[in-house]
């Protein structure tokens, strides 16, 4: 099973890194949480400053499992924030960008927070989506999961029992989930959810009426604060939009506490199924 503490760990120096993207992180390929979370290590390892606040990443192609190199660059170093350009290649072929905001840690500064998860139940008590999956598993035209999920155990707040006569509902999707072999890496788990939710949302809205892969073109995140201890997490996914090829989606992960821990966005590039 997966430690994202290890799979996304990084190992060089001044600005020049290597990686492993690990098949056990697979989806259409390395996931983008994944990707982004190799990314995050290398700017953490290449910077001065020990807190991510915000990324940008921009998909470029599927990378294979296999080693990368990652390359870090520094574009202006302040005294609170430093802003760091991280390149990911493999074989000489362009894999990820990501642009990376590193912060120093106890910054004064305003306070409020506003953010409200209700009306939303805990995980104790919900059922783990094998205990409902039943039909999908009986179904021999049902798609094999893909890797990640061995590594994710989660627990629906909704759950369709009847997914080929479901009507399509609202592209959203929601959910508790646990990494049972993480160690560390809180933010990596926040990376893969915020990442998954995109295509979970708008699965959604068309369940069964579904010709079309869509992977992330991008993934913007902002990191609000960690939660290192909390075993369950919950994550939502909204697809809004969905036209002419592209998908625009939001994204949120919460604490067992239900504190707001990170917010995503980005857009999903439609393509259609090969003959």
């Amino acid at each position: 099973m997966g430690d994202l503490a290890k799979d996304a760990a990084v190992r060089g120096s001044d600005g020049r890194f290597t990686a492993e993207l690990s098949p056990e992180w697979g989806a259409w390929g390395p996931n983008g949480g994944f990707v982004a979370a190799v990314l995050r290590n290398a700017a953490l390892a290449h910077g001065d400053l020990p807190r991510v606040a915000s990324m940008t990443c921009h998909f470029l192609s599927v990378g294979a499992f296999a080693p990368v190199e990652v390359e870090a660059t520094t574009l202006r170093r302040a005294r609170r924030a430093q802003s760091v350009r991280v390149a990911m290649r493999q074989d000489g072929r362009a894999i990820a960008e990501a642009l990376v905001w590193l912060v120093a840690d106890d910054l004064d500064g305003l306070e409020h927070d506003v953010a409200r998860l209700n009306g939303v139940p805990g995980p104790e008590g919900l059922p783990y989506r094998e205990e409902l999956d039943t039909e999908q598993a009986d179904d021999p035209d049902t798609a094999p999961e893909t890797s990640m999920w061995a590594n994710i155990q989660s627990k629906p707040v909704a759950w369709v029992t009847d997914w080929r006569n479901a009507t399509p509902r609202e592209p959203y999707a929601s959910g508790w989930y646990r990494f049972p072999s993480h160690t560390t890496g809180d933010a990596a788990r926040q990376l893969i959810l915020l990442d998954v939710m995109a295509w979970s949302a708008a699965w959604s809205a068309h369940l069964t009426d579904l010709d079309y892969t869509a992977p992330n073109l991008d993934l913007t995140v902002q990191f609000h604060r960690s939660a290192v201890k909390d075993e369950w997490l919950f994550a939502e996914g909204f697809a809004d939009v969905a036209e002419d090829g592209l998908i625009g989606f939001r994204s949120r992960v919460w604490s067992g506490g239900r504190n707001l821990l990170a917010s995503g966005s980005g857009q999903l590039l439609c393509r259609p199924p090969r003959s």
